[in-house]
């Protein structure tokens, strides 16, 4: 049987994310969340303290860590089998991460923001989340172009991936950086042509939860994106996503569960 899509649930500890800002500011709540993830079916939580939503505050990497220890010490603690993700762009903040437990880097840079990185995950052998952006947070959105998106990020994936092999970095999942630098309709592109991507032999990250591309093209709001997600969650399936990175576990996992079956016959 074709091996099952998996679902990362987001956990943001900043105060300004694009949906869930503020939500998680104590170790209880993280923990409550934690759990209904875990019950829901995710596979892996990926824990943020770096805001990289369009234009979102710069903040120190003393900030990041001092977001993110406490809280990866109490999941550690009360859940010692789950799979944790660290979105960051620091090669410092990752090695906190690992020491703490951390068994995948999800850079949303792909190494541009911090040359250090590539030698932190080849040193660590772990799992690298190599995305697409062009600029960073604070600039993405003003250095879309008009290109062909799909070839631009191809040879984005084929010259990382090149040097990665050269200093000894195999596992390496793919994000093509939905909404990071990108206009609705590129973003809408990569999503059509999600499965070019796949003949790098490497696994597929989606990050379609609750995005401007779907409530922009709607016109409406990130809290009423949870069926426009799911409809775009469906498309990546069906276009070969392996993970999806979602803020609504369970109706990701109805949603893997229906495509699924769908394939099956």
């Amino acid at each position: 049987m074709k091996q099952q899509v998996k679902i990362m649930g987001i956990l943001n500890l900043t105060p300004d994310s694009f949906y869930d800002g503020g939500k998680y500011d104590t170790i209880q709540v993280v923990l409550q969340k934690v759990a209904q993830y875990l019950s829901e079916g995710a596979d892996i939580i990926d824990i943020g303290a770096y805001s990289s939503r369009p234009g979102a505050t710069h903040i120190t990497q003393e900030v990041e860590s001092a977001r993110l220890k406490p809280v990866l010490k109490a999941i550690k603690s009360h859940f010692p089998e789950a799979v944790l993700s660290l979105d960051t762009f620091r090669s410092s903040v990752a090695s906190m991460g690992i020491e703490h437990g951390v068994h995948i880097i999800n850079d949303i840079s792909g190494g541009e923001m911090d040359a250090e990185m590539y030698k932190l995950i080849a040193h660590y052998k772990i799992p690298y989340v190599l995305m697409h952006m062009k600029g960073t947070p604070q600039d993405m959105q003003h250095r879309v172009t008009d290109v062909d998106i799909t070839k631009e990020i191809y040879n984005y994936f084929q010259k990382k991936l090149d040097y990665l092999t050269e200093i000894g970095v195999n596992d390496v999942i793919l994000d093509v950086g939905f909404g990071f630098g990108k206009s609705i309709n590129q973003n809408f592109d990569l999503l059509r042509n999600l499965a070019d991507f796949k003949v790098f032999g490497k696994p597929l990250l989606v990050g379609l939860s609750r995005k401007s591309m779907l409530y922009k093209t709607l016109n409406s709001s990130p809290d009423q994106m949870l069926n426009a997600t799911s409809i775009a969650h469906t498309l990546a399936v069906l276009n070969g996503a392996s993970i999806l990175r979602v803020h609504d576990v369970k109706e990701a996992r109805e949603v893997i569960e229906i495509v699924q079956k769908y394939n099956s016959y």
